[in-house]
């Protein structure tokens, strides 16, 4: 068999499963996301002039002062809660094939960016902060729609949605209602049958919003539905 055989054979029965919609870019958080993903929401001064920020969890107190990326930095409060009236939210911006999260503290018709971030190492670090490493092993590129791969053992041709076993079953199900609840999601699943040693083999491509997994009820789902699929 010819690879462009194989790869026909392969496409027209690989299951494909989409929820679909627009990928989510932006959504409204919780202030405790924040200390989720490892920061401090401060008040003070940019460069003298009074503004809010973000700084790594625990590094900063009041009246400390410093300078990064040329800029100079004053805290005069590191803030234990939302400031009145402000809602956090955050969302995905993409420049130069790079993404980006960027918070922003909202009142009104008024937008305070807090932060931007690049969000592959935001989000890899939150991950780790949570253990949350099936997510981590499976991350192959972050953009608005972050891919997770996850394949075991050799190609073949795979089998047909009635002939999968539970365990495979299970994770389609559960990967629909992920997203369901992302509001956008594409699930790829070649299952290739047992190898001679009684080991699965098979091949999975999954899309969620990246945002979405910033939310940690939707990062911790997604790390145990792969980590059970094996």
């Amino acid at each position: 068999m010819t690879v462009a055989e194989l790869r026909e054979i392969q496409a027209l029965n690989t299951l494909v499963f989409e929820t679909l919609g627009q990928p989510e870019k932006g959504r409204e958080f919780k202030f405790k996301s924040l200390k989720r993903w490892g920061l401090d929401l401060i008040i003070g001064k940019k460069n003298g002039q009074k503004a809010f920020f973000v700084s790594e969890y625990g590094k900063r107190k009041a009246g400390d002062t410093y300078e990064e990326e040329g800029i100079h930095y004053e805290v005069t409060e590191v803030l234990y809660e939302m400031p009145k009236n402000k809602k956090l939210f955050a969302h995905i911006e993409m420049k130069n094939g790079r993404a980006y999260l960027v918070g922003e503290l909202i009142e009104g018709s008024e937008n305070i960016e807090i932060l931007r971030l690049p969000a592959p190492s935001l989000l890899i670090a939150y991950l780790k902060k949570h253990k949350l490493h099936h997510l981590i092993e499976a991350l192959k590129n972050i953009g608005t729609v972050t891919e997770l791969v996850k394949q075991r053992g050799q190609e073949g041709k795979p089998y047909p949605f009635e002939q999968l076993p539970n365990v495979a079953r299970r994770f389609l199900r559960e990967a629909k209602k992920v997203e369901k609840e992302a509001g956008f999601g594409r699930v790829a699943l070649a299952y290739f049958g047992e190898n001679k040693d009684g080991e699965p083999r098979f091949r999975v491509s999954w899309l969620l919003p990246t945002i979405a997994l910033f939310e940690i009820n939707i990062a911790e789902k997604s790390d145990k539905i792969l980590a059970a699929f094996k």
